[in-house]
């Protein structure tokens, strides 16, 4: 059972950045991804982000991509999601989430392990 706990999320004004942080409390070896999601309120639960462990690859969504970033620290089993020039819409609820296998990693019902969720809230 991996258990992720995110942090890093805040009140930050638009055009500023913030970085969230995914720890995982076991190492996941071989062809595990982990995600990153959002939820607004009413709305439903979106992909935002998603690096491979085994290959570093990475994927973004169309709205984030050329803002955030998302990166891993092997030593500490965590991965980070740098977001920069923060916008009013990118408020929400941000997830990270752990699954084996790459495939339909943009569906959140794929995915085995989630964190508790950090608010994320960008003032205009």
């Amino acid at each position: 059972q991996v258990q992720l706990a995110e942090s890093g999320g805040g009140l930050v004004q638009a055009g500023g950045s913030l970085r969230l942080s995914c720890a995982a409390s076991e190492r996941t070896f071989g062809n595990y991804v982990t995600g990153w999601f959002r939820q607004a309120p009413g709305k439903e639960r979106e992909f935002v982000s998603v690096l491979r462990w085994d290959t570093g690859s990475t994927y973004y969504a169309d709205s984030v991509k050329g803002r955030f970033a998302i990166s891993k620290d092997n030593a500490k089993n965590t991965v980070y999601l740098q977001m920069n020039s923060l916008k009013p819409e990118d408020t929400a609820v941000y997830y990270c989430a752990v699954k084996y296998g790459s495939s339909n990693y943009k569906v959140a019902s794929d995915y085995d392990y989630w964190g508790q969720g950090t608010q994320v809230t960008v003032s205009s």
